[in-house]
């Protein structure tokens, strides 16, 4: 009797507290990516991957980066500066990996729309015009074209398998084709192949924009990163000598490297603030 008596004790407890734990908030469409991190990962190509994965392996690479600098040169503010670095390169390379994805994308979405335009054109439904593209569309859009296929002949809900097709592909463009698809099937309407095809004009000027602008940065943005770069690989071969790490591990040496962090940071930060040009954002996303 007393266990049954502390059981409902706590579970009237759990009830009273049970609004401040477990608010009730928005939710989120089902394959819809939460949260930065897991944004992140799918717009960079892996959506099935964990962000505890991402974490696990920043952190290895703080941990090898600081062991193999504290080895090479025994100074303590090297080795953390080290193991800070190399605990935002996956961060940095996903990122990285996320504009290079965009801009391979970037000039393959208005043949999409030409596709989808031929299709509905010639009385395909919208689900098969959509599913036909994993073998018509170009090369790396297929497979998430493929996955959407054999999620719709499994399911047979065309707006359940297009969210999971709009978090696979992770792209600004992708999201509003994919909208003006589910509109198109939810209320009707002739002026779909009308949409697709101002949307596939826009795109290609503003990729054909985009094109020449990043190829008149480029070698700025190179430039840029080799003096930042440079002055961290004569730090280290200094501290390779036995009188400049003692020299850097003394207050003034931490201070002065302390300092150029900072300002590698923030002028590298300043450099990409100054240069990057406006991305679309993913208002469906």
């Amino acid at each position: 009797m007393t266990v049954v008596l502390g059981a409902v004790l706590a579970a009237g407890v759990l009830l009273v507290v049970s609004p401040w734990l477990w608010p009730e908030g928005f939710t989120r469409p089902r394959g819809a990516p939460d949260g930065p991190l897991v944004r992140l990962l799918a717009a960079a190509g892996f959506a099935s991957v964990r962000p505890r994965v991402v974490i696990v392996l920043s952190l290895v690479c703080a941990i090898v980066a600081a062991s193999v600098t504290w080895l090479a040169t025994g100074v303590p503010i090297l080795a953390a500066i080290a193991a800070v670095a190399a605990a935002v390169t996956p961060i940095g390379w996903l990122r990285a990996r996320r504009t290079r994805l965009l801009r391979s994308r970037r000039g393959l979405w208005p043949d999409v729309c030409d596709l989808l335009i031929a299709s509905v054109r010639a009385g395909m439904s919208l689900p098969d015009s959509v599913a036909s593209l994993a073998a018509s569309a170009p090369p790396p859009l297929r497979p998430a074209f493929a996955a959407f296929g054999r999620d719709i002949r499994a399911s047979g809900h065309f707006d359940s398998s297009a969210l999971r097709l709009k978090t696979a592909l992770s792209d600004p463009v992708a999201d509003r084709i994919i909208e003006t698809l589910r509109m198109a099937r939810q209320v009707g309407g002739t002026e779909l192949t009308t949409v697709l095809r101002a949307l596939a004009g826009s795109v290609r000027a503003d990729a054909t924009l985009r094109g020449e602008v990043e190829a008149r940065q480029s070698w700025t943005r190179g430039a840029a990163v080799l003096g930042v770069v440079a002055p961290w690989v004569i730090l280290t071969l200094l501290a390779l000598r036995p009188e400049g790490a003692r020299a850097y591990s003394s207050p003034e040496g931490v201070g002065l490297i302390l300092a150029g962090a900072v300002l590698s940071v923030v002028a590298f930060r300043v450099m990409l603030r100054i240069g990057r040009l406006p991305e679309p954002r993913r208002w469906f996303g």
